[in-house]
């Protein structure tokens, strides 16, 4: 099927694309020729460019009609093979719907969040995989790959990899840790208080450094770090994508919970230790063949969302990180 056109659609959000790069090298793989157009949130362009998967990006935000428009036009010029929807909300299974896209494929009604949704497939996949990755799999096997992923690879530019080594070299940091205490909803986030407990034993008992990354609106999650790490000093780090990725590559592993920068770090080949509450390490955590993930006996997958830290979460100690951490750098000495 060399002159195979296929529409992906994964507007966001960061973990979720990055756990969708395997389907898509998988169809990538088994159509090396095909014309592959992915659309995503303009936020995420430079993420999804980075793997090099897709032909083309069409950026589409679902809540500017204007661009939806436009990106509807543009769907209707092209006879496509399928569209496959990675997402499976009514925002991102509309667009190849009312684009006119003939073959349309996407979850089950066992899989999607939002009640309805699959009405707007012709077909309905229900997966049998435990991992989002794998279940994204399951589409493109659907769309005719022959297998259900492949590894992939994110390329980073030399020059941002440069200035993000120059700007720790400033600092005087060549060897590091990232900390990334964030993770969109608290309750599954590891209280910051122990991150700065874990970075000031990271420092006294290693010597090395910890950076910590934040996004917009957490800065008083990274005040609450900076507080209880005492004299350690962790790095603060805030910069655009692809800065995040030059830092993450380079560093020595990441410490973080079910977030975008951890699943991130992964991809890009940095060891990492997954801290996990109210979320399934199973469905959602790190796809890589041996993943360290803490997760307390205790907690029960419910996807609560909430404004504190799940009680489960309060089980993994700073002492059982820091041991997990000790075993990681052992592995890259």
């Amino acid at each position: 099927m060399t002159d195979a056109r296929f529409l992906v659609v994964r507007l966001g959000s960061l973990g979720d694309i990055v756990h969708t790069f395997p389907a898509v090298a998988a169809l990538r793989e088994s159509f090396p020729s095909a014309k592959i157009v992915w659309l995503t949130h303009p936020r995420w362009v430079e993420l999804v460019s980075s793997s090099q998967l897709a032909t083309e990006i069409w950026p589409v935000n679902s809540r500017d009609f204007s661009q939806v428009r436009s990106v509807l036009r543009k769907i209707r010029t092209v006879s496509w093979t399928a569209a496959i929807d990675y997402q499976g909300l009514w925002k991102s299974a509309s667009l190849p719907f009312l684009g006119g896209v003939s073959r349309r494929i996407g979850f089950s009604s066992a899989t999607v969040r939002e009640f309805g949704v699959p009405i707007l497939y012709t077909d309905r996949v229900a997966v049998k995989a435990a991992h989002i990755a794998d279940h994204n799999g399951e589409l493109s096997l659907r769309a005719g790959a022959s297998k259900p992923v492949s590894d992939f690879a994110l390329h980073i530019d030399p020059q941002h990899d440069l200035r993000v080594r120059s700007q720790l070299s400033e600092k005087g940091i060549d060897r590091y840790i990232v900390l990334s205490p964030g993770g969109g909803w608290q309750s599954k986030c590891w209280p910051p208080e122990r991150f700065g407990a874990l970075c000031k034993k990271i420092r006294d008992d290693t010597g090395i450094s910890c950076v910590v990354n934040y996004g917009p609106g957490e800065e008083s999650l990274l005040a609450a770090v900076q507080r209880a790490s005492g004299d350690a000093n962790p790095i603060p780090y805030n910069a655009d994508l692809r800065s995040l990725m030059a830092l993450l590559r380079n560093a020595l592993c990441i410490v973080g919970g079910d977030t975008g920068p951890l699943h991130l770090g992964v991809a890009l080949g940095t060891r990492a230790i997954a801290l996990f509450g109210p979320t399934d390490p199973a469905r959602n955590g790190p796809y890589c063949p041996e993943p360290t993930v803490l997760r307390s006996s205790s907690a029960v997958t419910s996807y609560k969302r909430g404004d504190v830290a799940d009680p489960s979460l309060l089980d993994i100690s700073v002492h059982q990180v820091f041991d997990a951490v000790s075993r990681r750098l052992e592995q890259a000495a």
